[in-house]
């Protein structure tokens, strides 16, 4: 390090090169979700052109290579220079931060791509970038290197050229009777514009470039679903070793939002039939709003926020204005109809969104993300806007129909009185110093250490692997609470029953923290938990239930990164003084053919109570040999149907799910 610090020590960075350089400031992270993101934001753009009425067609490829292109019939990234720089248009938005349609209220009245950085930052972190302008007759067309931009290309588009990808979208070839080019592009000028966007993700900066279908297929759903009448299609074009492609998947909704409650509560027991839609608007502000919305008997809420098509996971204004109009809406006119049995009885927002489904999509002229990643919306004004038109319309809706609202409000009181049970539970349990005293479970064997981040505990399945575990142990910060069978499938029990099971309740001691409203993350006792189950089915199961729990209960520790699964080995194979243990069937065979093939012992851990203390120590819970899996939502959404799936009351779904991904598991003892 020099000992001089002056001008020559400033770094200047230039173009493109700010986002090779930090990407997580652009796109959250390098892992699987920022991966992911470089194909939303691309789609984005897309989505606004259909936004602005000019799109209603979009496809997604997966290509053989593990590139990705995301076509789209819109108008076409403009092509003609600014005067300002002498660059095309193309190349500005696909090369300069901040460039883009976006910041003309002309061009664009709502837009997710707000920033302008979008698809330049796609272009910036690809190995390469092509992009293809269909406008006016002609192809465009323009390769790009880690952002650097090769010349512009210009061809005129020929007849058949135009009828075969205007017969690509729309299923339709129409070569009789045109007579000429100009013939063609007259009668169908409207539909043979786009942009055709091809990239490859640079493995220098990615964990991995391996593209998941299932993950991109569900936003591509999910945007269908925002976007009546919008056409997104996605499509697999990857060979897997076994020839076991993926085929096309195309989503196409008529009915928007209500169609995707619909989709989300299928399987479960709705309250009233008709899914509830509120669709208003503020002109001067240039907001519009559309709710929709049902109860079920289910006990969670299931809320998904969205503002111009982004997802906002983490919420912001438009999610506490319609909290606030909902639990305003519902007890006044459960008032104005003498529904309460008691007089000054009053719901709390907690009781009202019990069971309640609702998908709230915003289209904002301005709106303000926090951050590039848009995960929260922190327009302040919008607030009291969407407060006011959800309230007023659900007045509407109630009076119009009463039996709804009888309903809604049966289900509300019912978890009203759960919530009061489970709250004198609660107190009951701590007045027997259970929950939340200085008396932690019997079962569990302390660390010496206090130091949260330092302390990790193991929960374990049996009281075997838990004897193996404790002998295994470092004491001083490892400690480990064996936990009886499986514990309670909180997917579908009340909060009253689950608060007083006893493993759950352990659980919860054992922690610190508290659950649900009353969590409080700065009091967790560790901050590795660790689940260390079988490597069986039986182990899978318990997982599950436990990962449930901790998803539906403590969600927020998940959040902070304070969650994980051990990973034991599956195998020991042995050769006189050698030993190797493996993790997967793969690893077995490699270390078999290592050590030859002749005299070697292959011993198959099913239990973790199989292992000796020292085995269990070396292999999964030492720190320098141990490998961990941290538990992460990504997409709250789609964690939240894959939980209802595999733990709700819909078992042909959950079989479905079972036979799709039954590859994924080939590891589990069966």
């Amino acid at each position: 390090m020099s000992d001089t610090y002056d001008a020559s020590h400033i770094t200047i960075l230039e173009g493109l090169q700010p986002v090779r350089e930090r990407p997580a400031m652009y796109i959250g992270s390098t892992d699987t979700r920022g991966l992911h993101h470089l194909v939303y934001e691309v789609v984005d753009n897309s989505v606004d052109e259909a936004l602005a009425g000019y799109c209603d067609r979009i496809r997604v490829m997966i290509n053989p290579d593990g590139s990705c292109t995301v076509r789209d019939n819109g108008r076409g990234i403009p092509v003609d220079r600014i005067k300002k720089t002498g660059k095309s248009a193309l190349e500005t938005v696909l090369t300069v931060l901040h460039a883009g349609g976006k910041f003309d209220k002309n061009s664009y009245q709502v837009s997710g791509g707000l920033h302008g950085v979008g698809v330049s930052v796609v272009n910036a972190l690809s190995t390469w970038l092509h992009a293809t302008v269909y406008r006016d007759g002609r192809v465009y067309e323009m390769q790009f290197e880690r952002g650097r931009a090769a010349p512009l290309s210009s061809r005129e588009e020929t007849k058949e050229e135009m009828q075969d990808r205007y017969a690509d979208w729309y299923g339709e070839r129409t070569r009789k009777g045109v007579a000429s080019r100009d013939a063609f592009l007259a009668a169908h000028e409207a539909k043979l514009s786009g942009t055709v966007i091809s990239f490859m993700p640079d493995p220098g900066i990615f964990e991995t470039v391996l593209f998941d279908f299932d993950v991109l297929a569900h936003r591509m759903r999910e945007l269908a679903f925002l976007n009546a009448g919008l056409e997104i299609s996605i499509e697999d074009r990857r060979t897997a070793e076994d020839g076991d492609g993926r085929d096309l998947e195309t989503y196409r909704y008529e009915d928007g939002i209500r169609a995707f409650v619909t989709y989300l509560n299928a399987g479960r027991e709705a309250i009233h039939e008709d899914v509830i839609l509120v669709r208003r608007a503020d002109p001067e502000n240039r907001l519009e709003v559309e709710v929709a919305m049902q109860y079920t008997g289910a006990y969670a809420e299931t809320i998904y926020t969205f503002v111009n098509s982004v997802n906002t996971r983490e919420g912001g204004t438009h999610l506490e204005g319609f909290r606030s109009a909902i639990t305003r809406a519902i007890n006044t006119s459960a008032r104005n109809n003498n529904l309460f049995k008691t007089n000054g009885f009053t719901l709390r927002g907690e009781d009202v969104r019990e069971g309640l489904t609702a998908v709230i999509s915003l289209k904002l002229a301005n709106p303000q993300f926090e951050g590039q990643t848009k995960m929260k919306l922190g327009n302040s004004i919008v607030r009291g806007i969407v407060d006011s038109l959800v309230y007023s319309s659900l007045q509407e809706y109630f009076e119009e129909n009463p039996k709804v609202l009888k309903g809604i409000v049966e289900k509300a009181s019912l978890a009203a009185r759960a919530r009061e049970a489970a709250k004198n539970a609660r107190d009951l349990t701590r007045r027997k110093s259970t929950l939340e005293s200085s008396h932690l479970p019997g079962k569990l064997a302390d660390c010496q250490e206090r130091d949260p981040a330092r302390s990790e505990i193991y929960i374990v399945e049996g009281d075997s692997a838990g004897g193996s575990a404790k002998q295994g142990r470092d004491r001083k910060f490892q400690a480990i609470l064996p936990l009886r069978g499986k514990i309670l499938n909180v997917e579908k029990a009340t909060p009253h029953r689950m608060i007083k099971n006893a493993e759950i309740q352990s659980l919860i001691a054992a922690i610190g923290t508290g659950i649900g409203e009353k969590l409080d993350p700065d009091r967790a006792r560790y901050h590795y938990i660790v689940l260390m189950t079988d490597a069986d089915i039986d182990g899978a199961h318990i997982r599950t239930l436990l990962l449930t729990f901790f998803y539906r209960y403590m969600a927020e520790l998940i959040e902070r990164g304070y969650v994980y699964i051990a990973q034991p080995p599956l195998y020991r194979v042995g050769k006189g003084k050698q030993e190797r243990y493996v993790y997967h069937e793969e690893e077995l065979k490699a270390a078999v053919k290592e050590l030859g093939e002749k005299n070697v012992v292959i011993q198959r851990y099913k239990g973790l109570g199989e292992m000796n203390a020292g085995q269990l120590w070396a292999t999964t819970m030492d720190p320098e040999h141990r490998v961990f899996k941290q538990i992460q939502i990504e997409d709250a959404k789609f964690a939240n149907e894959i939980f209802e799936k595999l733990m709700g009351d819909d078992v042909a779904a959950r079989r479905d799910f079972i036979r799709r991904h039954a590859k994924e598991v080939s590891n589990l003892d069966v």
